[in-house]
């Protein structure tokens, strides 16, 4: 039997990359080994890079590169078609037989006919959202930083307001745990003992 991802070429190499070696970003797959800074060479994680239109940065140098051009004129290379985004995605499902991949925003199954994988994340399409404003993403049209996703116009806005994207990620982390803590507080009401409604309960109480 043929082994899963015999048809999946690196971007980087252009060989096969099978799914046990296989990071991908901007819908592309990589090898784990040739996952790499397009300045620098650099080796990336999916906790330490960044990306624009499918293009791999490490850290200092996105930030330094976006300094330099004060937008987005990176050089760019074509994503891959949406047709063979989502065949990708049924290769991938097909593989994992019986097993259910949530949405990171919702939560919720999401199945490869409505599925976006981006930062190693699972995504409906329309769940796939700028962290900041809220509008519609695609595949060319994002930015992304520790797994937190914006729409180029807001994030170009962000980063030229404090000249950094530290405070992106402390924002987007409050908000975080902002929910987390709305979500333990509407827990912890409905565990609370109710007040007497009926007469027979207000009898008892008296």
């Amino acid at each position: 039997m043929a082994q899963f991802g015999t048809t999946q070429k690196c971007k980087a190499c252009d060989k096969t990359v099978h799914f046990v070696e296989m990071m991908s970003a901007d819908g592309v797959p990589y090898h784990k080994s040739c996952f790499k800074c397009s300045h620098c060479n650099g080796r990336l994680a999916m906790s330490n890079y960044s990306a624009m239109d499918g293009q791999l940065y490490c850290k200092p140098h996105f930030e330094q590169l976006f300094k330099e051009s004060a937008g987005f004129t990176s050089k760019k290379f074509q994503p891959p078609k949406q047709g063979e985004t989502n065949k990708n995605a049924s290769k991938v499902s097909s593989f994992f037989s019986g097993t259910q991949d949530k949405c990171a925003v919702c939560a919720k199954t999401v199945y490869p006919l409505e599925k976006v994988t981006m930062e190693g994340e699972f995504y409906h399409k329309s769940c796939f959202k700028c962290a900041h404003g809220g509008c519609l993403l695609t595949t060319s049209s994002y930015a992304a930083l520790d797994g937190i996703l914006y729409c180029k116009p807001h994030f170009a806005q962000l980063f030229k307001e404090k000249g950094s994207y530290n405070h992106l990620t402390t924002t987007a982390n409050s908000r975080k745990n902002s929910a987390e803590a709305i979500d333990l507080d509407t827990t912890t009401a409905d565990d609370s003992p109710q007040p007497p409604t009926t007469p027979v309960e207000l009898a008892q109480e008296t």
